[in-house]
């Protein structure tokens, strides 16, 4: 089996934003929930890439290596052009959590990469580089305001890894020892990729940012990167999505890929159960938004639950979800409405009189969720055949995959950006073919639910 890319996500929704990205431009992807056998990649066999959900942007620094060792393992045995180590596109990480630095010095001995492209910038999610610095759009697409990362509304608060510098140089440093040299925007116009290419010969740069702005720039990087794919094969390559949108346009321009441009029809469904382990303020607005249309709202209490998990009375919230269901009534659970919700100040309290720092408790709570919302959608599941479940979190989606019981995903259409209706594959029967939509904290528009629901997200 060959493959063009092989692609493996520091998380869930950053995993199905990249594979989103491959399937428009035209290369057929699966993304497995874990490190695949021989019996399932056989199974997709037709496919020009895969991709493997991880989570290693919630892992401390010194547990990154042993995940990424095994993945690379699998990458090296492989007949594939590009290996892409997938980041999201605002860069979340830091020294002591996520470390992207990390990532790259595991990368660099795996695949003997002397020199490792960084492509951050995402100009349809709303995401820009230029001169090393990344801008992003509140939310993602063509809406709401661009800032400075250091600056942003959101990614300046994240409660674990908050953006406080934006010069990904500076960032990075504080990650790896490695060199980081940057083709900026000017060189980008001025020059083609052939240029470029002789001009980076000359680089001591071990780690090489490229600006991006426009769809233009990632169509010559995506030259380049493929050029240096020639001299080094598999290129290890670490970015957004953009790394996988830069090289198919690439490839595009060759006529040795066509975009997708038909999809099937994203039908309404009624009720839609949506659960969310997200604080972001984006996703709180949604929840509001829901509710005030119609949605129930289920709540989690999170102090309760941090508090005696073994305790906590799943039975009881999937009745109500049941009930609400068997009504015709859409439902959101939720374990936060906002950063502001009160609930997340007492859990985080709770565990903090047991001496976690805000490290371990965001560790503990993405952990607990996800598991937590799997085993409320799994109960609900045997009872009521849901025509679709939508999980919003990134962190949540990572856990609620592996403990829901899924294998892999693959897409079915595109919804809002970032975040694609995908098809279940798995050996529990009554999930197995159901449909899910896995949303970033950061993602889509104040009626993203009410669009799931309807369908008319539909492209």
């Amino acid at each position: 089996m060959a493959y063009d890319i092989a692609f493996f996500g520091d998380d869930f929704t950053g995993s199905t934003d990249a594979m989103e990205t491959l399937e428009e431009m035209g290369l057929a992807t699966v993304l497995f929930t874990g490190i695949p056998t021989l019996a399932q990649l056989q199974a997709f066999g037709d496919k020009r890439a895969i991709g493997i959900a991880g989570m290693t942007r919630t892992l401390p620094t010194d547990e990154i290596e042993e995940q990424l060792k095994k993945v690379f393992d699998l990458f090296s045995t492989m007949n594939v052009r590009h290996i892409h180590y997938k980041v999201c596109s605002t860069f979340d990480s830091s020294p002591t959590v996520g470390s992207i630095g990390k990532a790259i010095d595991v990368g660099a001995t795996a695949f003997s990469a002397q020199l490792i492209p960084l492509v951050v910038g995402a100009p349809y999610l709303g995401r820009f580089c230029a001169f090393g610095n990344l801008f992003a759009r509140m939310g993602t697409g063509s809406e709401g305001e661009v800032f400075r990362l250091d600056r942003h509304p959101s990614m300046a608060k994240h409660p674990v890894t908050p953006a406080e510098e934006s010069d990904l140089r500076r960032h990075l440093a504080q990650q790896t020892p490695k060199k980081i040299g940057l083709v900026d925007v000017t060189q980008l116009d001025r020059s083609d990729a052939r240029d470029i290419m002789r001009e980076i010969e000359g680089e001591q740069a071990d780690v090489l940012l490229f600006d991006v702005l426009t769809e233009q720039h990632l169509e010559r990087i995506g030259e380049v990167l493929d050029g240096l794919s020639i001299q080094h094969q598999p290129l290890f390559s670490v970015g957004s999505s953009a790394v996988s949108k830069a090289l198919c346009a690439a490839w595009k321009k060759t006529g040795t890929l066509s975009p997708r441009t038909e999809w099937p029809s994203i039908k309404p469904v009624n009720p839609l159960l949506v659960l969310s382990g997200s604080g972001s303020v984006v996703t709180g607005k949604q929840i509001d938004h829901a509710i005030e249309n119609g949605f129930k709202g289920v709540a989690i209490d999170g102090e309760a639950f941090a508090t005696s998990p073994d305790q906590y009375n799943l039975s009881t919230v999937a009745a109500e979800v049941l009930r609400y269901l068997r009504e015709g009534k859409s439902v959101v659970v939720h374990t936060s409405i906002g950063p502001d919700d009160p609930r997340m100040g007492n859990t985080r309290r709770v565990l903090e009189k047991r001496g976690l720092n805000a490290q371990g408790i965001n560790a503990y709570t993405a952990t607990l969720y996800g598991k937590l919302l799997a085993q409320i959608a799994d109960l609900v599941a045997q009872s009521f055949a849901l025509g679709r479940l939508v999980i919003a979190g990134g962190d949540t989606s990572s856990l609620f995959a592996r403990h829901f019981g899924i294998d892999a995903v693959e897409m079915v259409a595109p919804v809002v950006r970032g975040a694609p209706l995908c098809r279940i594959h798995a050996r529990k029967a009554h999930i197995d073919g159901m449909t899910i939509n896995f949303k970033g904290g950061q993602v889509g528009d104040l009626d993203y639910f009410l669009r799931m629901k309807s369908g008319t997200g539909s492209s």
